[in-house]
């Protein structure tokens, strides 16, 4: 079909081919996506299993625990910005196809292994892969829809994140039920292989046509400097303290090479990223609003399923299904938040989303061991909403503040700091939850036995595995380490909405209103008499 008129028409960039396929490629991305997503949901569900001595579990310890899904953090995050930059150069469906199957083989070796170290190991395999899958899909998404199309494909992607969360917990769960421990990771396995071939059928490659010279000096100080920046964050949490000379030295050094490297490129004729867009106040709003979301929603995530699960007595499978609001919610809203968007404008969609975020943080300070279940449910389901109206509009800012050439590169940066945001989320707050934990049960351990009282006091689950190894004289601690859980967790939760409330007051400081109205009798294009694709 043609339209008359008199001037050029801008030729569309996507290849009519690739648009005729578009939703079916985004099927397949949010399918790769859903994978990494899952892979991490189900193993916060699956700690208590593969802490049981064998042949339940591997006997892994509190330490160990963390370090199985803090290695896959600290690689992921280190790598993240790297495997933005090669997928840029070399073509990013190379990079998805082989994050993909790295991925796989590490899920494979983690389902086999036999000792807490393997499963470390195998777990930062993972992460290696993984590192190289989320940046890809999104870079994908950008370089196979028009700019009009953007946000609505950003939404639904946004929302397939919301379906991770949804199955991985009940995927753990009911496979725990029925499997041995190392399932959980050999699921990947099958959908790893149908992911393989869907996207080499499906997925078009795409690069940037002229990524000019390498900058190896930058991309290793990237690496470095997030890698330390990580290691610090997650060692912070590890020792509930950030005064410690091996907390210190690695945020410190981290920072300084992080500020290296924003130096370097700033004087570079050929840098990874052109710092001069963190100048544009909503470009930065954006990439710090994802950071402060993820702060306070994955800390509150970190001590929720010890609630759910050590304090109210859940099952894995269970606790998995009462997060399905949050889910539900991510999943309705994120892919029509484009809608109000464009009434209400960035700026007061995600100020309000904040909001809520902040709401259903704050709500979990009136929790109790008595809470109604219908309660729980409707602060996930908000915090769902909040959340739903938040990640699709700053992805969006994020993405198109950039050249879609450059596409890897912006999904490097919104992911990096997610995921940072994510991991400091977990040690600050986590420590905080530890911090007034042990000061809390510190004064019921005079009838542990002196060689039992420092583990006792570590954590929850620490103190409810002293309290079983008593007997009937444990009973009385059981009740202490569930008041003084709760305790600390609304002390951490306010802390958590305090965060949200920072978050709220950036986008709302420097993220943009709404887009003036349009001319759209100035703007219409005049007749060429040359076919015109429409959408």
């Amino acid at each position: 079909m043609s339209i008359p008129s008199g001037a050029p028409v801008a030729a569309p960039r996507v290849p009519e081919a690739v648009h005729r396929r578009r939703w079916a490629i985004l099927g397949v991305l949010m399918f790769s996506l859903l994978i990494v997503v899952l892979d991490n949901s189900i193993l916060n569900v699956a700690v208590k299993t593969i802490a049981s001595p064998a042949p339940t579990g591997i006997g892994a310890t509190q330490s160990e625990l963390e370090w199985a899904i803090n290695s896959y953090t600290l690689v992921f995050a280190g790598l993240l910005f790297t495997a933005g930059l090669l997928g840029d150069r070399i073509g990013r469906k190379k990079v998805l196809l082989a994050g993909i199957l790295v991925f796989g083989i590490g899920s494979a070796l983690a389902a086999l292994s036999s000792s807490p170290g393997e499963l470390i190991t195998w777990r930062a395999l993972m992460g290696f892969g993984a590192a190289f899958v989320m940046p890809a899909t999104l870079a994908v998404l950008m370089n196979v829809f028009e700019r009009d199309e953007q946000p609505k494909a950003i939404g639904i992607w946004a929302g397939s994140v919301g379906l991770g969360i949804a199955i991985g917990p009940i995927t753990g769960g009911l496979l725990l039920e029925h499997f041995w421990w190392g399932s959980i990771f050999l699921v990947n396995v099958p959908v790893v292989v149908v992911a393989l071939i869907a996207m080499a059928v499906l997925v078009p490659d795409s690069k940037d046509p002229a990524p000019g010279r390498v900058d190896p000096f930058g991309v290793v100080l990237s690496i470095i400097g997030l890698v330390l920046l990580v290691y610090g964050i997650i060692r912070g949490g590890e020792l509930a303290s950030f005064t410690d000379v091996t907390v210190l030295a690695p945020l410190i050094g981290g920072l300084l090479v992080l500020t290296g490297f924003v130096w370097h490129e700033k004087r570079s004729s050929h840098p990874s990223i052109d710092i001069s867009y963190f100048r544009k106040p909503a470009f930065s709003a954006a990439v710090a609003a994802i950071a402060l979301v993820f702060f306070a929603l994955m800390g509150v995530t970190f001590f929720s399923a010890f609630y759910l699960q050590s304090v109210r007595g859940y099952t894995a499978l269970e606790s998995g299904l009462l997060i399905l609001p949050l889910a539900a919610a991510q999943m309705i809203f994120a892919p029509r938040a484009r809608l109000v968007v464009d009434r209400f404008g960035a700026r007061a969609v995600c100020t309000v989303g904040m909001l809520l975020v902040a709401v259903g943080l704050a709500a979990f300070a009136l929790f109790d061991a008595d809470t109604p279940l219908w309660v729980l449910c409707l602060v996930f389901f908000v915090q769902g909403t909040g959340m739903a109206h938040i990640m699709p509009p700053v992805t969006v800012a994020v993405m198109q503040a950039l050249p879609r050439e450059r596409a890897g590169s912006g999904s490097a940066i919104n992911n990096t700091f997610r995921q940072v945001g994510g991991a400091l989320g977990i040690a600050v707050l986590g420590s905080v939850l530890s911090t007034v934990y042990r000061g809390d049960i510190e004064g019921h351990l005079d009838g542990v036995p002196v060689a039992a009282r420092d583990v006792a006091g570590e954590s929850i689950e620490a103190t409810l595995g002293v309290a079983e190894k008593l007997g009937p004289a444990g009973k009385p601690l059981v009740a202490a380490a569930n008041d003084a859980f709760i305790g600390a967790m609304h002390v951490t939760a306010l802390g958590s909405a305090a965060v949200a409330l920072v978050g709220a007051a950036v986008v709302a400081l420097f993220l943009p209103g709404r887009p003036a109205v349009r001319d759209e009798r100035a703007e219409a294009p005049q007749d060429t008499g040359e076919p015109v694709r429409q959408s």
